[in-house]
């Protein structure tokens, strides 16, 4: 069952601070209850932090630690006749900058420290240096599709 028409795609505005549609597309997969300015503001203090910590500018940090947990690879399930395969595909390059927001996100979440900020510059951090929950969840996934590759001829 597929849609019978896609919607079109939102044009996301970029941030005000350093000028990036990517920041600006990070503050809203971060709010919470439509409080954007209280994300924004958890954001660019992890951002001073970024900074802080690793004497780079932060926004290079930011495109790093997005590249670096960025998927290539994802199963998927599907139905054939009767039994459910999964099956490894390729993520397509907007689902898979969405795939590392998220993952880079729940990554700070889960982690032990102070404010959001702390959490998530540490997240961001770690994510560029190639380590960190979100790295871990990028190697699971990718494991996951080289696992099922036999089934690779399934795609649709």
């Amino acid at each position: 069952m597929s849609r019978r028409n896609k919607p079109a795609k939102r044009v996301t505005l970029p941030d005000i601070k350093y000028n990036s549609v990517a920041v600006s597309m990070f503050v809203n997969r971060m709010m919470g209850r439509g409080k954007k300015s209280v994300a924004r503001r958890a954001i660019y203090d992890a951002m001073a932090l970024v900074e802080e910590r690793a004497k780079r500018a932060p926004l290079e940090v930011f495109d790093q630690a997005l590249k670096n947990v960025a998927p290539t690879v994802e199963v998927k399930p599907r139905r054939v006749g009767g039994a459910t395969y999964q099956v490894p595909m390729e993520v397509p390059s907007d689902r898979r900058q969405s795939l590392a927001m998220r993952w880079i996100i729940a990554g700070a979440r889960s982690r032990a420290g102070r404010s959001m900020a702390e959490k998530l510059a540490g997240e961001l951090l770690d994510a560029a240096n190639n380590t960190g929950v979100a790295i871990k969840k990028k190697e699971e996934t990718h494991k996951m599709a080289e696992a099922n590759r036999a089934f690779a001829h399934y795609r649709w």
